[in-house]
């Protein structure tokens, strides 16, 4: 069972989420992602391995560094008396999306390097697409993250929130960056562009995510990788390279193949 703790999320765009803690009570992060803590909150860097000795501790820290996420995990556990308090901030513009996972069914896929922070028993499991065409062209790669558990996990998603609850048969055509988390319940493929025009000038590349109900969609309006196109684009890096391959240039024609949209 997880712990039942509280929180409340502050900011617009460049979030934090305050954890409030009983005595006893603790929540478990990505390295790095803590913002502040208050008295009686004590740290605790490990791989994971409660009941599981050091192999089961080793397993669980590379499947959450092949999902994106750090090797060790820490966890913040109040042992002092009232109310205790930590908080975790966003890494880039967006916001901080709570998951009750016991209304998923214990479970809900996201994509890689999505978590933040999670209460005590929630668990970060490494998960693959379905489909071999999905891994290959769905723009997050074969791997996803699985949040298990029955508790509140708590992952960041780039610029909007958008939620979609599919009806059964129901499908959405989606942009592969855009598609940040969905539960177990729904289908996840990939769909060729049936116009190679519109892939190749259009900007959206060649393939698109093809998502069907039942189940919980959720998407973000600004991938983390579509933010960090457009600042190497504005770098003068990014100038240069404009400059060298040209409209006509190998460089550009391989970009747009790949949905690199910087072009």
């Amino acid at each position: 069972m997880a712990d039942d703790i509280d929180y409340e999320i502050i900011g617009n765009d460049m979030q934090i989420v305050e954890i409030e803690l009983d005595p006893g009570e603790a929540v478990q992060a990505e390295a790095g992602a803590m913002a502040y803590m208050g008295p009686g909150i004590q740290m605790q860097t490990g791989m994971g391995n409660e009941g599981g000795g050091l192999l089961g501790g080793l397993k669980k820290g590379l499947k959450r560094a092949l999902t994106g996420e750090s090797f060790f995990i820490t966890s913040f556990i109040h042992k002092g008396s009232g109310k205790g308090h930590v908080a975790f901030a966003a890494p880039y513009p967006g916001k901080i999306l709570p998951l009750d996972l016991s209304k998923f069914g214990g479970s809900i896929l996201c994509q890689k390097d999505a978590f933040l922070c999670a209460a005590r028993g929630v668990e970060v499991e490494l998960a693959f697409t379905r489909k071999l065409g999905a891994g290959l062209f769905g723009g997050e790669g074969f791997i996803l993250q699985r949040l298990r558990g029955n508790g509140l996990a708590f992952v960041h998603i780039g610029g909007t929130v958008i939620r979609k609850d599919l009806a059964p048969g129901e499908t959405y055509h989606v942009d592969t960056g855009c598609v940040a988390a969905f539960t177990e319940t729904v289908t996840y493929d990939i769909t060729w562009s049936k116009d190679f025009k519109n892939a190749l000038f259009g900007g959206e590349g060649v393939v698109l995510a093809t998502l069907t109900g039942p189940g919980t969609v959720y998407m973000q309006s600004l991938p983390f990788s579509r933010l960090a196109d457009r600042i190497f684009a504005a770098s003068a890096y990014g100038r240069n390279r404009d400059e060298q391959t040209g409209i006509g240039g190998s460089g550009v024609l391989g970009g747009l193949l790949g949905g690199d949209r910087s072009f």
